[in-house]
């Protein structure tokens, strides 16, 4: 039988906290289900402490310095408390469905596979939330790929470097990943990024790892959308999302520099970073670094994010 730690990053889920844990508990694969509480100033702490008090599967940490760190920062130090040979996620907002596990159950027969990953669906707790996702996201059900895949043909998809469109990432809710292959390739979530480290480490994790999809047309968890998601506030190529963009570019991009990856996937993401890296630029600056980049690059003109270059 698996042997599943499940980490929950904590902040300001008061709310939803108890289902979410509740959604994770009760499986017997699961060994245990670590909250790490991120600083919140609601009263997550509490209930916490609360569910720790009544369940000996539930284990809470904080950081050393009890200070908020970001979902990365605390998924790392989940990470290093977990004591499972499986390491499953959970937003504090999400909730596992029945079936969460029944992929892993064989899939993991094969000690070639390092990593399985599934599809997710969407519950509207609120109406603006629901407006907000659904101007962003249109209505898709799941947030999934479009093809089953695995080892270097998940990398080349999430790069969408393959023949047929594989879809653009698959969500950490949905991922069972060996803790000997994050120990293996020294993995981690970049602490730096505020937001996107999920698809940061998504993407990394598929080139050092080998990944296989599981139920990939049914959701095995839901996202929880309401009116704090983060990442359905920033309008598309608005400056913050250029921002936020770059980094998470550059963050793959100074991977890559340091890693022997072949000439294809240097060039594939060194073009996505330099497309927000000339959205930061203002004025003649930016439309002479863009003349150059072009002449140096076509290939540039056909990104995903070449229309971002004229805002």
């Amino acid at each position: 039988m698996l042997d599943i730690s499940v980490i929950i990053p904590v902040y300001n889920a008061a709310q939803f906290l108890e289902k979410s844990v509740n959604s994770a508990v009760h499986f017997d694969e699961v060994k245990e289900v670590i909250l790490i509480e991120d600083k919140s100033t609601d009263n997550s702490l509490e209930i916490c402490q609360k569910l720790a008090s009544e369940n000996p599967k539930i284990k809470l940490f904080q950081h050393p310095d009890k200070g908020n760190h970001g979902a990365g920062a605390t998924r790392n130090l989940g990470i290093e408390k977990a004591s499972g040979n499986f390491i499953t996620f959970l937003d504090a907002d999400d909730y596992y469905l029945p079936n969460r596990f029944d992929a892993e159950k064989n899939i993991f027969n094969d000690p070639k596979i390092e990593g399985v990953f599934g599809a997710i669906g969407v519950e509207y707790l609120t109406e603006k939330g629901k407006l907000e996702y659904q101007k962003k996201f249109k209505d898709a059900p799941l947030t999934t790929v479009n093809y089953p895949a695995e080892g270097e043909e998940v990398f080349r998809g999430l790069l969408s470097l393959t023949p047929k469109k594989f879809g653009t990432f698959f969500h950490l809710n949905a991922l069972t990943i060996r803790k000997s292959a994050l120990e293996k390739s020294k993995l981690r979530f970049n602490e730096n990024l505020r937001v996107h480290q999920d698809s940061d480490f998504n993407i990394k994790l598929s080139y050092h790892c080998y990944l296989k999809s599981g139920i990939i047309d049914n959701a095995v968890a839901i996202r929880g959308i309401h009116d704090d998601n983060r990442i359905t506030k920033i309008a598309q190529y608005s400056p913050q999302y250029n921002q936020r963009q770059y980094l998470y570019w550059k963050s793959l991009y100074d991977w890559v520099s340091e890693n022997n990856l072949s000439l294809e996937y240097k060039k594939r993401i060194y073009l996505s970073f330099k497309s927000f890296d000339l959205s930061q630029k203002k004025g003649w600056a930016k439309y002479s670094n863009i003349l150059w980049e072009g002449f140096k690059n076509p290939e540039i003109l056909k990104t995903k994010y070449r229309f971002n270059y004229y805002r």
